[in-house]
């Protein structure tokens, strides 16, 4: 209860969500379980209804899909729940960005993967001053 009242970060606070059912409109959420809104009224200042979405779980805007992307930031008028995006074949489902996390991609020799560099591969010559 208390990381309702004082964290934005892991969610939406006991105000955010006070606004949202007062003023916003549930319009779909995604395979994420992020939950996206619409202002009941015209209150953004060029007259289009407001946007927004509460993320499931720690905010990361990387976690938002390029489908429900577009529909926020109005490049689509219809939310992906009405008009979905075509997929082609050779696209990847969408991952959010995994820097910073336990999931992320560390190269070979890397102190936060093993730790361990591979050998010199001999074209490297030490310095030794004459």
């Amino acid at each position: 209860m208390l990381d309702k009242i004082f964290t934005w970060w892991n969610g939406a606070t006991i105000g955010t969500l006070f606004t949202i059912a007062k003023r916003g409109v549930l319009v779909g959420t995604d395979e994420n379980g992020n939950r996206y809104y619409q202002s009941r009224d015209n209150i953004s200042y060029d007259g289009r209804k407001r946007r927004w979405v509460v993320y499931e779980g720690y905010a990361e805007a990387s976690k938002v899909t390029p489908d429900w992307h577009g529909w926020l930031r109005y490049t689509y008028d219809e939310p992906p729940t009405v008009a979905p995006l075509k997929r082609r074949r050779w696209e990847r489902d969408h991952e959010p960005n995994m820097s910073g996390t336990p999931l992320a991609w560390r190269p070979q020799g890397s102190l936060a993967n093993e730790g361990v560099r591979p050998a010199a591969t001999g074209d490297y010559e030490a310095w030794k001053p004459e």
